[in-house]
C-alpha cells in the first residue's frame, strides 16, 4: 500500500519521500491520461495518504471529476458518485427501508436499501460529490458525522462505523454560479481545499489533441478561440477546454480550411458553453462570430 510505503521512507529522507511521491503522480498520470496537475496531483495524494477528506473547487470544466476518478482508480478502491441536485434528500444519501420488505422482515439490514453514503463507509470507499454545494442543506448537514466521526446512526439499526479506506472527495463550482448555494462554514471546516484553475494555453493543446485526435494547428486554433471566451467582456463565463475539444472536433468533420466553418462550429460548440452579462443586445452567435474572426484574422480573414 502506497501509504506504509510513504511512511517507511521518511528515516530514509524527505528526497526520497518527494521522489516516490512523484512516482505516484507520474503512475496516476499514465493511467488516467491527465495533462499537467502535478501540484493538484501531489496535494490530492498528500490529503488521501493523511486520512483527510477533499474540496476541490474550479470552474465547469477544469477537471475536477478526473481528478477525483485517478485518486480513487489509483487506490483501487469502491466508488460511489453523488451528483448534486436539490431533489437529492437525506434518505438517498445515506439509505431507507423498503416498506413491502418490512412488513414482511421487519427493520433489518436486509430490508434497508443503503445509500452511497453508508455503502461507501461499509466498504472503505470513496464518496464522490460532485457539485456538493446544489444539494440542499439537510442532505449536505447528513455529511458531518461522517466526515468528522466517521461514523453516522440509522434509525433501527445502530451506528455504522466507516472502514479504513474512507474518503469524501467533494467538488463545488464558484459561489457565484446559478443554483449554488455557500456551503456552511461547520461543512468546509471537515475538508482540506484544492482549487483548480485553468491550465496553460499549451497544456489545454495537448488536452485537445489527445481527446479529438485533431492536428496541432487545429488544436491551437480551437484553444485561442476558446481562451478568448474568458478574456471577452461581454461574456460572463467563457468556455472550458471541453469547449476546444468539441470545436476541433466538429471544425474537422466541416472542414477546417475555410473560415466559414470555423464560425459555424464555434457556434455550434461554444453557445451552450457560455454565459453573457445581463442587458446586452447582441447574442451569442454575434459574439461567437466576432471571436472567430478576431482569433483567426491572420489566417483567414
Amino acid at each position: 500500500m502506497l501509504r506504509n510505503m510513504i511512511l517507511g521512507t521518511v528515516l530514509g529522507g524527505y528526497s526520497s519521500l518527494k521522489d516516490r511521491l512523484m512516482d505516484e503522480i507520474l503512475e496516476i498520470k499514465r493511467k488516467s491520461g491527465i495533462v499537467g496537475r502535478e501540484k493538484e496531483l501531489r496535494q490530492a495524494l498528500a490529503t488521501k495518504l493523511s486520512g483527510r477528506h477533499l474540496l476541490i473547487e474550479g470552474e465547469v470544466g477544469t477537471g475536477k471529476t478526473t481528478l477525483a476518478l485517478a485518486i480513487a482508480q489509483h487506490f483501487d478502491q469502491p466508488f460511489y458518485r453523488v451528483d448534486g441536485d436539490e431533489r437529492f434528500t437525506e434518505s438517498k444519501l445515506v439509505g431507507y427501508f423498503d416498506p413491502p420488505l418490512v412488513i414482511e422482515k421487519g427493520y433489518n439490514w436486509d430490508t434497508f436499501i443503503k445509500g452511497p453514503l453508508t455503502s461507501a463507509m461499509l466498504e472503505g470507499g470513496i464518496l464522490y460529490l460532485n457539485e456538493m454545494n446544489r444539494l440542499p442543506e439537510g442532505t449536505q448537514n447528513v455529511l458531518l458525522p461522517a466526515l468528522d466521526e466517521r461514523r453516522i446512526v440509522i434509525p433501527k439499526l445502530g451506528e455504522v462505523e466507516a472502514k479504513e479506506g474512507f474518503m469524501v472527495i467533494a467538488t463545488e463550482n464558484p459561489a457565484e454560479h446559478v443554483g449554488t448555494t455557500a456551503l456552511s462554514e461547520a461543512l468546509k471546516d471537515r475538508f482540506v481545499w484544492i482549487g483548480l484553475n485553468y491550465q496553460t494555453e499549451e497544456e489545454e493543446r495537448e488536452i485537445v489533441m489527445l481527446r479529438s485526435g485533431v492536428e496541432e494547428d487545429v488544436a491551437e486554433k480551437a484553444v485561442a478561440i476558446t481562451r478568448q471566451t474568458r478574456e471577452d467582456p461581454n461574456i460572463r463565463r467563457g468556455a472550458s477546454v471541453r469547449g476546444a475539444i468539441d470545436l476541433a472536433s466538429i471544425v474537422t468533420r466541416l472542414g477546417h480550411e475555410k473560415a466559414d466553418n470555423w464560425i459555424e462550429a464555434s457556434i455550434m460548440a461554444l453557445s451552450t458553453k457560455i454565459e453573457l452579462h445581463d442587458g446586452l443586445e447582441r447574442g451569442k452567435r454575434d459574439i461567437i462570430t466576432e471571436i472567430v474572426r478576431a482569433t483567426l484574422e491572420k489566417d483567414f480573414f
